[in-house]
């Protein structure tokens, strides 16, 4: 384990204590992972990067990949389930809140992150592996396997950003209070407009706000929507699950968008839930899908 990111600082600053926040609301959001968790911390070029681990040493392994702003202790409603048959790795993305640390090469370009997620799987003594991705996540997860088509097994998007369609003005709008007045109050405020007041587990709600704050600056990385088309010829299985209600994207737009790759592509709604209320939300019907399709 390392030492705590706030043990080596001089004396208490607005930084050090938003921090020391940060990592105590990091370690109640993953006290409701309902199994064992093995941290790992894996060493590269890039700094040290927090994963997440849980189940059988020798399942087949799955990636998950968070989406913006929050980390990786957001999986906690699908931990139990994926973990019954798979290895799974939760990944603290670099440069975003979380427990990763950045040191030595600078995430400054597309190109940076998939590099950084080649030396993930390289430290993880993965081969290749299935990668699910939610949101920002999903958008680094097909970024990813269209850059290593041969690391990706399987591919599944959960609701995934500037993939397929780009976002709705008013979604952005929306979320404007999150950078220009950062914290906890209105994380809550943009949180229960975009689910429409669906109840949300507090230590996430908290943790999303405090990271908001101990992160503020952060950069992040992103690019042009990837080219799903090239994964056509590589046979890599791709399941895109998209929440009914999302108030990020027009959902039809997506599913459009999805359907004109010829990468064959697998679309599915799931009924009641947006955006941000995943993947805790109808977390049993979520879990199934998913395994359904990883092991079919």
């Amino acid at each position: 384990m390392p030492a705590d990111i706030t043990a080596d600082a001089p004396a208490p600053t607005a930084s050090a204590t938003s921090r020391a926040a940060f990592r105590a609301a990091y370690e109640q959001a993953m006290a409701l992972w309902p199994v064992p968790v093995e941290r790992l911390d894996l060493v590269s070029e890039f700094g040290t990067t927090r994963v997440n681990a849980c189940g059988p040493a020798d399942g087949p392994p799955l990636v998950l990949l968070h989406g913006g702003g929050v980390t990786s202790a957001v999986w906690y409603a699908n931990a139990g389930a994926l973990s019954r048959t798979h290895r799974v790795y939760a990944v603290d993305q670099m440069g975003a809140p979380g427990l990763s640390v950045p040191g030595g090469r600078a995430l400054r370009r597309p190109e940076d992150l998939l590099a950084w997620l080649d030396g993930v799987l390289d430290g993880l003594g993965l081969d290749s592996a299935a990668v699910l991705g939610h949101s920002y996540g999903g958008w680094l997860a097909l970024s990813y396997a269209v850059h290593a088509r041969d690391r990706v097994d399987r591919l599944v998007l959960l609701d995934p950003t500037q993939c397929f369609a780009g976002y709705r003005a008013s979604y952005l709008l929306r979320a404007l209070p999150l950078f220009v007045r950062p914290g906890e109050r209105s994380t809550r405020r943009f949180l229960a407009w975009e689910t429409r007041g669906a109840p949300l587990a507090p230590e996430l709600v908290r943790l999303m706000g405090l990271g908001a704050l101990a992160f503020r600056g952060a950069k992040v990385v992103t690019g042009p929507r990837p080219d799903a088309a090239r994964l056509g010829g590589a046979g890599v299985p791709v399941l895109v699950l998209l929440a009914e209600r999302s108030r990020a994207h027009d959902l039809r737009r997506v599913a459009a968008g999805a359907g004109r790759t010829p990468a064959g592509v697998r679309i599915e709604t799931v009924a009641g839930v947006s955006h941000h209320s995943l993947p805790d939300g109808r977390a049993e019907e979520l879990d199934r899908r998913v395994l359904d399709f990883l092991t079919a």
